[in-house]
């Protein structure tokens, strides 16, 4: 793949697992406003089928990716407390090379979450 990528991985900490169907919703936030560029799903393996940003649309600037993690374990059946203590995962981030690959995973349970830029 020419130029910069940004892909994810979701898992799963309480069931150890990867998370199958989590609604990620890529945004810019570069410009004071947000703009929404993606919506995908996790697939069986707990990523996206393809690059979240690629090619052209692969520009530096700040981004959001938003993890609908509390209607991903509602949807596995696990009891959680109304509201949930997790319920959207916002993670915010910067790309400032776009020549590179950023990976940017979820490690997800009810109670707790923690990302990194991977690779």
């Amino acid at each position: 793949m020419t130029g910069g990528w940004l892909t994810t991985h979701v898992l799963d900490a309480a069931h150890g697992v990867p998370a199958e169907g989590v609604r990620i919703d890529l945004v810019a936030l570069g410009d004071g406003t947000p703009r929404h560029i993606a919506t995908v799903v996790t697939n069986d393996d707990g990523r996206s089928d393809a690059p979240l940003l690629a090619g052209d649309a692969f520009r530096a600037g700040v981004y959001q990716l938003d993890f609908h993690i509390g209607d991903y374990f509602r949807a596995r059946g696990t009891a959680l407390p109304a509201p949930a203590f997790l319920d959207i995962v916002p993670i915010r981030f910067g790309i400032a090379d776009e020549a590179a690959h950023y990976h940017v995973p979820l490690l997800a349970s009810p109670f707790s979450f923690s990302t990194y830029r991977g690779s």
